[in-house]
């Protein structure tokens, strides 16, 4: 059987030697490349056209999102798996929106990144159990995350000004001009309906976007 050609992004090389280890125990699988950041991904993905990309969302420079976003953009059958620190149904919600195929969360079981690598690559959807259990949550008990509002580089621009760095730093970070940054916060106060910085960043706690 051909085996499963992935390339695994994460800016740390320990993480990415541990993950490689842990992924070529099961012989389907190949790690075919690795990149230790988006804007490597992105470059990557159009070299070797891989079956899988496995991504970290945050990263110096183009972090995970937004480089799966344009590497979905520019190839469309691409197949994503977001391997993430960040459990919050936001972010699972905006990967999935921006057409990611998986949304793993580092806590989780070791399994579920192998689980998740052989479903998508079969076709499929797969979301960890803790972050599935807290979208469910939100859906039963009727909470409405005003993250769902943003396009995903609203949330990106969104997320990165809440972390406190400033416009030109998010402008050169996601490869657009500060004026645009500008016009997207914006935007962003007004679809969330915040007026100062200390009111978006106590948004993105409540949301798990950041920490407290």
């Amino acid at each position: 059987m051909t085996p499963i050609k992935l390339i695994l992004v994460d800016d740390h090389a320990v993480v990415r030697s541990g993950l490689r280890r842990l992924l070529e125990l099961n012989k389907s699988i190949e790690v075919v490349a690795e990149a230790g950041c988006g804007e490597q991904a992105y470059q990557r993905y159009g070299e070797l056209q891989p079956d899988i990309v496995v991504m970290d969302i945050s990263m110096p420079g183009m972090g995970g999102l937004e480089s799966a976003r344009r590497i979905i953009q520019r190839y469309p059958a691409a197949k994503i798996i977001i391997f993430s620190m960040h459990a919050s149904a936001s972010f699972a919600s905006q990967a999935l929106k921006s057409g990611v195929r998986a949304y793993v969360a580092k806590t989780g079981a070791v399994e579920d990144l192998i689980l998740a690598v052989i479903e998508v690559s079969s076709g499929g959807i797969f979301i960890s159990p803790e972050v599935a259990q807290k979208i469910t949550q939100e859906m039963l008990l009727g909470q409405d995350d005003p993250m769902h509002q943003l396009s995903g580089r609203e949330f990106e621009v969104f997320r990165l000004l809440a972390e406190g760095k400033k416009v030109e730093v998010v402008a050169d970070m996601l490869k657009i001009s500060p004026k645009t940054v500008a016009n997207y916060y914006t935007t962003i106060k007004q679809k969330l309906g915040v007026v100062s910085p200390v009111e978006m960043v106590r948004l993105a706690i409540k949301h798990g976007l950041i920490d407290s």
